[in-house]
This record gives C-alpha cells, sequence and structure tokens, in this order.
C-alpha cells in the first residue's frame, strides 16, 4: 500500500502497513483465542445439554443462555465458526503484512470489508445481547473488545494511505484520533451495559 508523498507528514506510526499489521495481528489473536473457547463451550453443550458452561456466573452473565438464543445462529450455523475461520484468517493476512509484501489496493479494500462487516455484526450482537436477549456472554465480549480496535485502526490505515480516498480533514482526524475513537465505542458499550444491567455490578 503505496503512502502518498504530501500525507507522510500526518501518517501516524499506527496507520503504517507495519502498525496496521502489528494491530490486526494482536487483535485478531484475542478474537482468535475467544472463539476457541466459545466454540469448546458449544460442544460441551452438544455433548450434554445439562452442561454448565464455563462462563455462566449469573441470570445476567451466561454463556449457555446466550448460544440458546436464535441470534446465536444468525445464519443457520453457530457464529462461533465465523470466529473461528475469520480471526485465524485475519492473522494470516496479518503476517503478510508484516513480511513487508506489497499488496495491492483491492486486498486493502478486502480486508477494509471484512473488518467492516465483523463490526457490524458485532454492533447488532451487542443491541441484541443488551435489549433483546437480556443475557451477557463473556468471551463474546472479548470479541467485541477485539473487533472495534481492529476495524478503526484498519480504517484508518487505509484512510491515511489512500485505500479508502478521503479529504485532508478526514486524513487528518484519522491520523490524530483513531484511539480517541476507540476509547468512546468502548465506553458507550460500557455504559450501554451497566445501564441495562445494573443487578449484574451492584447485587
Amino acid at each position: 500500500m503505496a503512502v502518498h508523498p504530501a500525507d507522510q507528514r500526518t501518517q501516524p506510526r499506527i496507520a503504517s502497513p507495519r502498525g496496521v499489521g502489528v494491530w490486526l495481528l494482536l487483535t485478531a489473536a484475542v478474537g482468535a483465542v475467544a472463539s476457541m473457547l466459545l466454540m469448546r463451550e458449544r460442544i460441551e453443550l452438544w455433548r450434554d445439554t445439562d452442561y454448565t458452561t464455563a462462563c455462566d456466573i449469573n441470570p445476567w452473565v451466561s454463556c449457555g443462555l446466550v448460544m440458546d438464543s436464535w441470534q446465536a445462529s444468525t445464519f443457520g450455523f453457530p457464529n462461533i465458526f465465523l470466529g473461528v475461520v475469520g480471526f485465524p484468517l485475519a492473522m494470516l493476512v496479518a503476517v503478510t503484512i508484516l513480511g513487508r509484501v506489497q499488496l495491492p489496493r483491492w486486498y486493502w479494500l478486502g480486508l477494509q470489508a471484512g473488518v467492516t462487516f465483523a463490526l457490524a455484526f458485532c454492533i447488532w450482537l451487542w443491541s441484541q445481547a443488551v435489549y433483546s436477549i437480556g443475557v451477557l456472554c463473556p468471551y463474546c465480549m472479548v470479541v467485541w473488545a477485539a473487533v472495534i480496535p481492529m476495524f478503526v485502526v484498519v480504517t484508518a490505515g487505509n484512510i491515511a494511505n489512500g485505500a479508502i480516498p478521503a479529504g485532508p480533514g478526514l486524513r487528518r482526524i484519522s491520523a490524530d484520533w483513531w484511539w480517541v475513537i476507540i476509547v468512546l465505542i468502548y465506553l458507550v458499550v460500557a455504559a450501554s451495559i451497566i445501564v441495562a444491567f445494573p443487578n449484574a455490578f451492584i447485587g
């Protein structure tokens, strides 16, 4: 992904190919671990319907109750499969980036499409867990926490490096405020959870 000379002075280290690769590798690794743990719990539930998952903590925090909902199989198969396949694939992409391979623009746009879908799906799952199912899945929340910076950093990198056309203002915002965006999203998610599940925190 070539950097426009005029943008080099505004390009943060995080938006460089190496910076994007490191963040993508770390966040994908976190998401992959959480997905594998969810898969293990799902398999145990298939084997024994009376199995109590490791994250069944109370009526408001339970992986098992979430897995029993229809939202847990949005596309006709367990959502877990998306993470088990998608995150290792993202790790492979990260390794390719860190290997200093010159990647075409369509490759970066494909990565952007992937992380955008991941964030959109996580937003929908968050809304369903908080406002419809009424139960939180800790492993799922780890996946949300990984996907948020994954999306923001990849997007900031694509904007800063020209894969996504943008004006100087948007380039400057992506260069200087990417971390603020991550923090704000975390705060919004945390606040919605605290407001929706006060009993889970104050008893």
